[in-house]
């Protein structure tokens, strides 16, 4: 081979390289602060994880973790968000709304990579092309996506007249819910509504939801009922079991985990796109100049093994449409 074409073979395999093994300054340990609903364990957090690694930053080589950030408790937040902002970070994942306003309301400067339904809507930043401030990250379209999961609920009942929805208490506008009230009446069908505040409220609503006369319950987007390995995680998936009444939720992989159905983007990939968005952070990217992102991958999965052993019956052209079915 002449030297010429080595040197371009070596110059062109050098651009190939991901930027990750580059970009990274050496000899510095970046220090990553979290305040999240998941414990560090869960399968989200090590799809975060090996996606940061992916790209160049390795916990215990050139990457330090915060500690007591994970799998949170709502009451702790503030206290958690000042000790956070105080130890100056290079940057914070937190996420949903309610750790995010903590931050928000403990630090204007510290880099914030959030993930959240709206973060428009919640008033978490400006715009999605314009954050302007210190906060960024991904934003779920849980506005639209509660009504897609909706449709999909009622399509999924033949004949059904009442449906339920399960919410956050305290985030969920009641102007979200007005607006899947009247949808759902569009097509015959009456939505009764049940807010739920913490874990020791969420047996209870399911039941009364049941009591109610529902034939489906709509897990509203919110990590409360579906921040994957937290407790109310396992309430939530055991106790609609119990009542044998279909659910959707809103990621795939909690119909593969036993729930009857599942839409949304895939959580492992959502956590992944997370990690390249921190990754940015942490070379040097300010979040004011990295535009809010959203999924673009979606799923519908469905668990005929759970629809059986509830007694229900999925309609065979909504299974055709799945793109996971779990038999």
């Amino acid at each position: 081979m002449r030297r010429r074409d080595f040197i371009t073979l070596v110059g062109s395999a050098a651009a190939a390289w991901p930027l990750a093994a580059r970009a990274q300054e050496s000899g510095r340990t970046y220090r990553l602060g979290f305040l999240v609903p998941s414990p560090k364990d869960s399968q989200p957090m090590a799809a975060f994880f090996d996606e940061l690694r992916r790209e160049g930053f390795i916990e215990r080589q050139n990457l330090e973790i915060l500690p007591g950030g994970f799998d949170t408790a709502n009451e702790k937040l503030s206290e958690l968000a000042v000790a956070l902002a105080q130890a100056m970070p290079d940057a914070i994942v937190a996420g949903p709304v309610l750790p995010l306003r903590a931050l928000q309301a403990a630090t204007r400067t510290v880099p914030l990579i959030g993930l959240s339904e709206d973060l428009v809507a919640e008033g978490l930043v400006t715009s999605l092309a314009r954050p302007g401030g210190n906060i960024t990250g991904i934003s779920l379209l849980a506005p639209e996506l509660d009504g897609k999961r909706q449709d999909i609920l009622i399509e999924a009942i033949a004949g059904a007249r009442r449906i339920a929805a399960l919410f956050d208490a305290r985030v969920t506008p009641p102007s979200h819910l007005h607006v899947l009230e009247s949808a759902a009446r569009s097509r015959g069908v009456a939505l009764s509504t049940f807010g739920v505040n913490g874990p020791e409220d969420v047996g209870a609503a399911i039941d009364e939801a049941k009591a109610s006369g529902a034939e489906g319950l709509n897990f509203l987007s919110s990590p409360l009922f579906a921040a994957p390995g937290s407790r109310i995680y396992q309430i939530v998936m055991e106790r609609t079991a119990a009542v044998r009444l279909p659910a959707i939720f809103q990621w795939p992989e909690m119909a593969e985990a036993g729930a009857v159905l599942g839409y949304g983007p895939p959580i492992a990939e959502v956590y992944r796109q997370r990690a390249r968005l921190t990754a940015k952070v942490l070379r040097g990217a300010k979040p004011v100049d990295l535009p809010v992102e959203q999924p673009t991958k979606f799923e519908l999965v469905i668990n005929l093994k759970t629809s059986k052993a509830i007694g229900h019956e999925v309609p065979a052209g909504l299974v055709l449409r799945a793109d996971k079915v779990i038999e």
